[in-house]
């Protein structure tokens, strides 16, 4: 049973029928009831099926880094949902069940913030060598902002990160990868945030291995070094 708050004009919490109404960040929202579909009907939604499996996989594993890398982005919705959005509208690539993340055009961090310059990434058995060049003083990019790293694993569908790993005035930085990534493939990514984090960089990728065997997978075998999954975000 819905109970109705401030009058007919206000807000309203519980179940009338199939709406449900509650707050989310002390905003009324009302949705639907969710409708289950054990077997999607049409090609079409059988793609957005995919396409969304892929894309919380992926974020699924840096949503700890996603709250930093998406803040410009969380008001109305979390910054884990809105990283959710930007990659399902313009990292996707294939068609059908056939869908994947298009790694180089996917942002785990997202903002205004002047980019890397001249950015170089290095890997070996135990580490990501990161370089750039200082740019400093060019727009709003300060010598204190600080380098945010990120290297995915596809095949295992994990992520290691720094969000503070130097500053943009270091021009490099280490990121530490686990033993047993050895010869995996990985997407590895550079971002910057100013020192309160108020202002992010959009990512760049400087790595993309193809999978090997040439498949890429959705992540879906794997678990993130975050705590993962979807945040509770009806506005999302």
């Amino acid at each position: 049973m819905g109970t109705i708050k401030q009058g007919i004009l206000g807000g309203f919490s519980g179940k009338v029928g199939t709406v449900v109404g509650s707050t989310w960040k002390s905003v009324h929202y009302m949705r639907a009831l969710a409708v289950s579909f054990s077997d999607p009907r049409t090609e079409k939604q059988k793609n957005q099926r995919s396409k969304f499996t892929a894309a919380v996989n992926f974020t699924k594993a840096m949503t700890p880094f996603l709250r930093f890398g998406y803040k410009e982005f969380s008001g109305q919705q979390s910054a884990f949902n809105a990283a959710v959005s930007y990659i399902l509208k313009h990292a996707m690539k294939g068609s059908g069940t056939n869908v994947s993340i298009d790694y180089n055009k996917a942002l785990v961090t997202r903002g205004s913030l002047v980019p890397a310059l001249d950015a170089t990434v290095t890997v070996n058995e135990s580490k990501v060598t990161f370089a750039w060049t200082d740019n400093s003083g060019m727009g709003d990019a300060t010598v204190t902002d600080a380098a945010m790293l990120l290297a995915y694993n596809k095949d295992k569908g994990m992520a290691v990160y720094d969000i503070a790993a130097a500053t943009r005035s270091d021009a490099k930085a280490e990121l530490k990868l686990p033993a047993n990534w050895k010869d995996d493939a990985l997407a590895i990514y550079l971002g910057f945030c100013n020192e309160d984090v108020t202002n992010v960089a959009n990512s760049v990728c400087l790595q993309d291995t193809p999978v090997s065997g040439g498949s890429e997978g959705d992540g879906s075998e794997g678990g993130g070094s975050g705590d993962g999954g979807l945040d509770e975000n009806p506005l999302g």
